[in-house]
């Protein structure tokens, strides 16, 4: 009998993940072919297990049901772990030993979205592997089988897990706020454990969002927060993502501290521990966090954007810190090295309780510079990598000095200008930073003349 094939909406499978608008490009048939296909992998890679995750989303339990009936077909047993924040999926595959898991999550989309997070033979699965699968699903190429189902609900083992590190109290008084998003029940079993005073927002599961969208990398996403963090004088608030993957710090003064602020600070505790180790940057980052890690006495590495891409060099380097822009901050220090809010959050109340600084000191004391907002501007995806292939090229020519580890990055006037291709959308990304204003302007010129000298248009900053 021929296997069944199937076509995706050419728009779902991403670099990172499988992503789309549930009834209008993604559906449960899509989630079933998923399902043969990974199981296929998994089988084809020696292992027989798959651990599977779900959202608060609405639309997760369809999902995920046929997603099951997909990779039960294949022969690979399933276990449901339960609803919960991606991290603890990823923290199933290894307490579990699967090193198998899928992730039904739409993230920090809006409410019409949803999706899969993948982890085959226990590394990220991304970029032309999706692609692969998606050829795979085309041509029909499955296993057939007959798997086993079991449920083994995770959240109180991941709870246990997640505090364990938490070994220097302290009586801070924390605004948390989950967005409404999937980390509400951990963190109300988390904030039980904990000494201080601890106040919850928005801790009730809603894939509506109703208050305010769960992406703490955007300012207007974190009013709340911090009104409530003035309101009740705490000493730092936390906010996290749709499905827990990313964080948001303001302190108590209601400064937001942005991902590459927050890696320099948490810095400090891993490389008293791991002095001389690497800590790993994306290329968005600050000259601030690379100069702040070597005064630390860490080796700092810039690399690509993207948190898959940040894992496999994570483990590469055996880094034991690592971090994005976007809030994705990975703890390989006592930890699995993939990124967890959570945690994050509790390793950073763990280095206050070690330090005589507070968060807003901590954070005043990091040096300053003056950056753009990151710009985002339409470029078709057969156009936007081979621009920024034209502007490589241009400055090679002109002896600039430029990394081209993730597009480039040009050094000019004390500070910097970044141009590099968006994996996930039709965009090229831009970003300037200077020590001073007058630089900065320097800077912005330099790079709107490189752009305009390559073909491109650039809207106005």
């Amino acid at each position: 009998m021929s296997q069944p094939t199937h076509d995706f909406h050419p728009t779902i499978l991403r670099e990172y993940d499988i992503r789309g608008i549930v009834d209008e490009t993604l559906f449960p048939t899509d989630a079933t072919a998923i399902g043969r296909a990974f199981g296929s992998l998994v089988i084809r890679a020696g292992d027989d297990t798959v651990c599977v995750g779900y959202d608060g989303r609405a639309t997760s339990p369809i999902l995920q049901e046929a997603l099951i009936e997909g990779l039960l077909s294949t022969g690979v047993n399933v276990i449901k772990v339960g609803m919960g924040p991606s991290p603890m999926l990823y923290f199933s595959t290894y307490e579990l030993a699967t090193r198998n898991g899928i992730m039904i999550t739409g993230s920090h989309n809006p409410p019409s979205h949803n999706g899969f997070k993948m982890i085959l033979s226990g590394k990220p699965f991304y970029g032309q592997a999706i692609k692969d699968m998606g050829e795979q699903c085309r041509k029909g190429d499955f296993q057939a089988g007959t798997g086993k189902l079991s449920e083994t609900p995770m959240i109180d083992q991941y709870v246990s897990r997640i505090l364990q590190d938490y070994q220097h109290k302290s009586d801070l008084v924390v605004v948390w706020d989950c967005g409404n998003g999937v980390t509400g029940e951990a963190m109300r079993k988390v904030a039980k454990t904990l000494p201080g005073r601890h106040v919850l927002l928005f801790d009730e599961n809603d894939s509506s969002f109703p208050n305010h969208h769960p992406d703490p990398t955007v300012a207007e996403n974190l009013t709340d927060l911090i009104r409530t963090v003035k309101g009740i004088d705490a000493d730092l608030g936390i906010a996290f993502d749709g499905d827990g993957d990313r964080i948001g710090v303001v302190d108590r003064r209601g400064n937001i501290i942005w991902g590459d602020q927050l890696l320099a600070i948490l810095s400090r505790e891993v490389l008293r521990n791991n002095p001389g180790a690497p800590i790993i940057a994306d290329v968005k980052a600050s000259k601030m966090l690379f100069d702040e890690i070597s005064n630390l006495g860490g080796d700092p590495v810039m690399w690509k954007t993207g948190h898959s891409l940040i894992k496999i060099k994570m483990a590469e380097l055996a880094s034991p810190l690592a971090g994005e822009m976007s809030g994705h901050i990975f703890f390989n220090d006592h930890f699995y090295g993939y990124d967890d809010a959570l945690y994050v959050g509790l390793r950073l109340l763990n280095l206050l309780g070690q330090e005589s600084q507070s968060l807003d000191e901590l954070f005043d004391n990091l040096p300053k510079a003056i950056n753009t907002p990151e710009l985002r501007f339409e470029c078709p995806d057969e156009e936007k990598f081979l621009a920024v292939e034209r502007i490589q090229n241009q400055l090679r020519a002109k002896g600039a000095d430029f990394s081209e580890v993730d597009g480039v990055r040009v050094n000019v006037a004390g500070g910097w200008w970044l141009l590099r291709a968006s994996n996930t959308q039709a965009v090229l990304v831009a970003r300037c930073e200077a020590p001073d204003e007058t630089s900065l302007n320097t800077v912005k010129h330099h790079m709107r003349e490189n752009l305009q000298e390559a073909g491109i248009d650039m809207p106005d900053i």
